[in-house]
């Protein structure tokens, strides 16, 4: 009896430390995920902040008040909501179709 205590006793010890090592393995696979995922905005925001300053004159010397106040100005515009809409609509439609 004494030897199938310290038997259970063991496997409920191996147990605790194959599920601290389990959480120790999903913690270090949430931060790559974490990773990647900033890894991915930057990367994203870094591109079309460069298509936006592509289309600035002398980008260098527009201020982020300025810009913030095109991109407002732009948006605004029915014309503008219109044309964002129908390009976006047509990008689901292409992913709809493939």
């Amino acid at each position: 009896m004494n030897k199938e205590l310290e038997r259970l006793n063991e496997q409920i010890a191996e147990g605790e430390a194959k599920l601290r090592r389990a959480k120790q393995d999903e913690k270090i696979l949430q931060n790559q995920i974490k990773s990647l995922t900033r890894k991915e905005r930057t990367h994203r925001l870094c591109t079309r902040g460069a298509m936006l300053e592509s289309f600035l004159p002398h980008p260098e010397t527009v201020t982020d008040k300025q810009v913030a106040a095109i991109l407002g100005t732009l948006f605004q515009c029915s014309d503008t909501k219109r044309l964002i809409e129908t390009i976006l609509a047509g990008t689901r439609h292409k992913e709809d179709g493939e």
